[in-house]
């Protein structure tokens, strides 16, 4: 099921539109999404290695808009840990967040970043401020 705010918050985002993220799956607690690939995101012509800061952009996005649904907002990441299992090359990348406990004050969500053949390329945690902005 795809959500519009979530279009629309991608669409307001230029950082968000320029990696093309598209939502796959939104659901309460999980959001799925797939970024189209661009030449932009080489760090290394030579082996065509995608940069790992667009990994890590990919889990803490989908790692905040995990707790969309919930709050109806995007909330401040506070810390958020990537852990790279392989290289990333050419090719549209695929994230699932998922909230492990949501809490009052802060949250706790998890991400991972798959290639177009399912392979694990990064995964995350992150840590994000959901108390009530004043």
């Amino acid at each position: 099921m795809k959500d519009t705010n979530h279009v629309e918050l991608i669409a307001r985002s230029p950082f968000l539109s320029w990696l093309g993220l598209e939502i796959l799956v939104s659901e309460p607690d999980l959001v799925e999404a797939r970024a189209s690939w661009r030449p932009e995101w080489v760090a290394n012509r030579q082996f065509g290695q995608t940069q790992g800061g667009i990994l890590a952009a990919l889990i803490d996005f989908a790692a905040d808009f995990a707790l969309y649904h919930s709050l109806g907002r995007l909330v401040p990441t506070i810390d958020m840990r990537v852990d790279y299992h392989r290289m990333a090359v050419k090719g549209d990348l695929y994230v699932i967040g998922k909230v492990v406990k949501q809490g009052r004050q802060f949250s706790v969500c998890e991400a991972s970043v798959f290639d177009e053949s399912k392979k694990l390329l990064a995964s995350g945690r992150g840590s994000y401020y959901t108390a009530p902005m004043e």
